[in-house]
């Protein structure tokens, strides 16, 4: 009796399904073919609900099916369950609900790793390197992530008591922290360099991207920026509207941004600047890389048609589809694309995917540069011309103006210490700092110009050792620039804050250094505005 329930149910939901089809011949251009398919997956169901060896979980079959039905479709066309839908949801609102830190498990233990200004963790004095033992009176020994997640996050306003360990204290204590609204920050540093060159990193665009990247310009222009570099390395996108806002800063009145196509006519949009910006005269440079993609594709990929800015480093990812998302009745949504992104110069963003998602995703890892402007035969990228006649190569993608790949060139013996899992430069700076009588005043200097301990090295060494097997000292004195940089991130984000961070890290990075050398030129494309 209970099997013939289920299959009524999923007779008649399929039926009402086919019915759909019928009344609404819009939904396809063959009807007739899709009522055949829909009666196909109908007995599909009958078969595995009546014959199937054991009890179906329904619930996950279908999710199943319908995450199958999307992937055909295209690469971004996604299905997202109800569970997972509030974390998306939380991560480009930009904030949800917890105690506030940025932490690691090491040594079997969460380790902070530093508070988040202006949340709770902060509030009550919590410091890098703290290990909670307990949380509300059970060992968190052995904990996951994951755990950790379900345990710190919670409503606004309830209570989690922390047994906490920190380096210098003999014993214990215990730390009452109430939940607030933990903000999600896209722009995760920005700060002045030497010859006033300003520096903002953004990693993704969420709902509030637009106002803190308009605070930082702001910050930046009270110190003395006279140019400025927009790392939007790793930024995978997020709200298109965003992209627009941040945009709007550099262009003229009447300037177009972007421009979307699709099947249908509500889906073809053409967006153009306000000219309300402040920077309209402001020499940008935006590096990039594969993970650059959607949002960040459009803020490249604009300036760079405009000749408004220089683009450096590696072509992005090319995600130029339009989604929309709907929300569905069991609290699930889908996004399905409804349209294709464009460039002002008409260059599509979007990089082929005919060849099946494994193809699609894979082909970003392995993709070389030989086949763009680095060589004299760009191959089958198609040409385009930005406003001033420069050429610029579509097929997928914004090609820079200028092409670095970044280069690490670590021995092995570092990359074992980089990829160790319990975070080995981090548990060393702890050590390091006690050699500190005094946090230096000067961020800056410190960072660019003080020397670490003379004995710096050996003592990683030796630290290291009890950890990772079969390493060198020569090796890691091949690498010391590398591990100095490292170590002074470190400590620079345990003394001061992410600015002082992001800009140690800075240190080895040559897509930044590459960056710098092209301001002459970015100023050069301000002069030549008509």
């Amino acid at each position: 009796m209970r099997h013939m329930k289920k299959k009524i149910l999923l007779s008649t939901l399929t039926a009402f399904i086919i019915l759909t089809a019928v009344f609404y011949p819009k939904i396809s251009a063959s009807v007739d073919d899709l009522y055949l398919k829909i009666a196909v997956m109908n007995d599909i169901i009958s078969i595995i609900n009546e014959s199937y060896v054991e009890d179906v979980d329904w619930g996950r079959t279908m999710e199943g099916a319908y995450r199958g039905m999307l992937e055909e479709l295209d690469p971004h066309s996604v299905y997202i369950s109800k569970k997972k839908l509030k974390t998306v949801n939380e991560e480009f609102q930009g904030n949800f609900q917890g105690i506030g830190i940025e932490f690691d498990i090491i040594d079997g233990y969460i380790t902070v790793i530093s508070p988040i200004v202006g949340t709770p963790s902060e509030r009550v004095g919590l410091q890098s390197g703290d290990k909670f033992l307990k949380i509300d009176g059970e060992s968190a020994y052995k904990i996951t992530k994951e755990e950790t997640f379900t345990k710190l996050r919670g409503p606004k306003g309830t209570t989690v008591t922390l047994t906490v360990k920190r380096i210098g204290e003999d014993e214990p204590f215990d730390v009452e922290i109430i939940r607030d609204d933990i903000p999600i920050y896209s722009v995760l540093a920005h700060f002045l360099l030497e010859d006033n060159v300003g520096y903002v990193l953004v990693n993704r665009f969420s709902q509030k991207t637009a106002e803190e990247f308009a605070e930082a310009l702001k910050d930046l222009k009270k110190q003395g920026m006279t140019s400025l570099i927009v790392d939007l390395r790793y930024n995978g996108g997020g709200f298109m509207n965003e992209a627009i806002e941040m945009l709007d800063h550099f262009l003229d009145a009447g300037d177009m941004i972007v421009y979307t196509k699709g099947r249908l006519r509500n889906t073809n949009e053409e967006f153009y600047a306000t000219g309300k910006g402040a920077y309209k005269d402001l020499p940008v440079i935006v590096m990039i890389n594969r993970g650059s993609a959607s949002a960040s594709e459009i803020v490249s990929g604009a300036l760079q048609d405009l000749d408004r800015g220089i683009i450096v480093g590696e072509t992005s990812f090319g995600k130029g589809l339009v989604q929309r998302q709907w929300p569905l009745k069991d609290g699930s949504a889908v996004r399905v694309t409804v349209a294709r992104y464009y460039t002002p110069s008409g260059r599509l963003i979007q990089r082929p995917y005919e060849n099946g998602l494994q193809d699609y995703y894979e082909s970003i890892i392995t993709a070389d540069d030989v086949d763009t402007i680095n060589v004299k035969d760009p191959k089958d990228k198609p040409e385009f011309k930005t406003r001033s006649g420069r050429t610029v190569y579509g097929g997928g993608g914004i090609t820079p103006d200028v092409i670095v790949k970044r280069t690490f060139d670590l021995t092995p013996a570092t990359v074992k210490v980089f990829q160790h899992s319990e975070r080995l430069f981090f548990k060393f700076a702890q050590l390091l700092a006690d050699d500190f009588k005094n946090v230096p005043k000067d961020p800056q200097n410190f960072i660019f110009y003080q020397e670490l301990p003379e004995n710096t090295l050996s003592r990683f060494y030796t630290f290291i050792s009890e950890y990772v097997q079969e390493i060198e000292l020569e090796n890691l004195e091949k690498d010391k620039a590398y591990i100095t940089m490292q170590l002074k991130s470190e400590l620079a984000k345990m003394w001061w804050d992410n600015n002082a961070f992001y800009k140690a890290r800075l240190l080895s990075d040559n897509q930044f250094t590459a960056a710098l050398k092209q301001i002459p030129e970015a100023r050069k494309l301000v002069r030549l505005k008509p």
